[in-house]
């Protein structure tokens, strides 16, 4: 008798797990239960339909639920919610249309992704009050700023979302605040890059409002203004982008194990606690390849090569699901930002390592090629070791360069290793010396 994989979630990890296993295994029978209607999408190119740079919402669709069906011949259920698992009987129990029926399964992996966190504000139901974390309420933002005209947009967060929303929300001619109760946005990066990123949002007209915490939304029916402690500022329309948490009760009612980041912990190919019962993307951990920890940072890279691991454990083939760097990268009008790792002393520190670290300005050009612009580079190493520990950048060129620093984590480079790559130059590219070059090489001066 064939063996049944059954997959709880239709987004990244669960459809890469998916087409993986029925790939490698076409005798295997694969069952994916999501309980919308989307799978498959870039949630990462949502603020950009928001912006209008894409045209249709269906434009984010990798792979289409049809495709699935007819040819990957995987048996694709949409509008089908797990509403409980019980690994002891390996069974799922399923609901659809009112009714209710159990599912068993050989193998079983969780998908079940992350939901945008709502803090308890006062007039957080208010309508024109958004967060933005799945294809429908993407839709719902677009059509709100066509159908109600709003002038002025509150931006509660200013992480990746915040910052992404208000280049959006800024294109279709909103006054854009961002509101963050931290000392600086975009906090994973670190403090120069944060630095350099807020300069450009005030040039860029969007008011930021720092070390300012926000109690509410206020307004009839519809939100008029965002409420502070001791004031209102007005907004008819508000984003809240405070975080994500990873939908984790469906696990943790099944007994299946968290770790301490409040995810689903997972070993190195992505196993849970529960025999044949694996976890995946946003909802599940992985391993930090620079302090070796468990980290929970829901990329969307992080989740298909996950997924795509378990797929092929699944058929047959054991495969490491690999770990994470934390490496990203956000777009903030004409700047790009980017990190990997432990991108400053407090956090290396933190972590247990003896830091050094170096910030740097270089040119993405030589001087005499047109069009080169400054990059900023904060390098950071462990003093003992030597070894490469994060990195963050900014810069109107280049921010990609990032992937130079994580490829040296996962290798475990030194900073001299890393200084010593021989990385492609000619002019209209770079200057001899890549900026990350020359940060490798300044830092490996402090070290000596």
């Amino acid at each position: 008798m064939d063996e049944t994989f059954v997959i709880v979630g239709g987004d990244a990890a669960g459809m890469s797990a998916a087409s993986k296993a029925k790939r490698d295994d076409p005798d295997l029978d694969v069952i994916v239960f999501e309980k919308g209607e989307w799978v498959s999408y870039a949630a990462c190119g949502m603020p950009y339909y928001v912006k209008g740079e894409v045209e249709e919402l269906e434009d984010l669709v990798a792979v289409t639920p049809e495709e699935f069906v007819e040819k990957r011949d995987i048996d694709l259920r949409t509008g089908h919610e797990v509403v409980a698992i019980d690994p002891e009987e390996q069974t799922v129990t399923v609901e659809a249309d009112g009714d209710r029926f159990d599912q068993p399964y050989d193998h079983l992996l969780i998908g079940t992704g992350a939901r945008a966190i709502e803090p308890p504000f006062d007039g957080i139901d208010l309508e024109g009050v958004f967060t933005i974390h799945d294809m429908d309420a993407a839709d719902a933002i677009d059509d709100y700023v066509d159908e109600r005209a709003p002038e002025t947009a509150a931006i509660v967060g200013g992480g990746y979302v915040g910052i992404e929303m208000a280049e959006a929300l800024s294109a279709r001619g909103l006054e854009v605040s961002i509101f963050e109760m931290l000392p600086r946005t975009l906090q994973p990066f670190g403090e120069e890059t944060a630095r350099v990123v807020e300069e450009h949002l005030r040039e860029e007209g969007v008011e930021l409002h720092l070390e300012t915490a926000v109690s509410g939304f206020d307004g009839e029916e519809r939100v008029e203004a965002v409420t502070l402690e001791d004031d209102e500022v007005p907004a008819d329309l508000a984003i809240v982008g405070v975080g994500v948490a990873p939908n984790v009760d469906l696990a943790e009612e099944a007994g299946i194990e968290l770790g301490p980041t409040g995810a689903i912990a997972t070993d190195e190919y992505g196993r849970t606690s529960e025999d044949d019962v694996y976890a995946a993307g946003d909802v599940a951990e992985a391993t930090n390849v620079v302090t070796g920890e468990p980290d929970h940072v829901p990329l969307a890279l992080t989740a298909n090569r996950a997924g795509r691991a378990i797929g092929a454990t699944v058929a047959g083939s054991p495969t490491l699901t690999g770990g994470t760097a934390g490496t990203a990268i956000v777009k903030a009008f004409e700047l790009g930002a980017a990190r990997t790792g432990l991108v400053d002393e407090e956090s290396a520190s933190e972590a247990g390592f003896d830091p050094v670290s170096v910030t740097i300005e270089a040119p993405t050009r030589p001087h005499y090629y047109p069009g080169s612009t400054d990059l900023t580079i904060t390098l950071v190493a462990d003093r003992e070791s030597e070894r490469v520990l994060g990195a963050s950048l900014v810069g109107r060129q280049g921010a990609k360069r990032i992937d130079t620093v994580a490829t040296a984590l996962h290798a475990e480079l030194t900073v001299a290793e890393l200084e010593g790559l021989d990385l492609a130059y000619a002019p209209p590219f770079s200057p001899t010396w890549d900026p990350v070059l020359t940060a490798a090489k300044v830092l490996n001066g402090q070290l000596e």
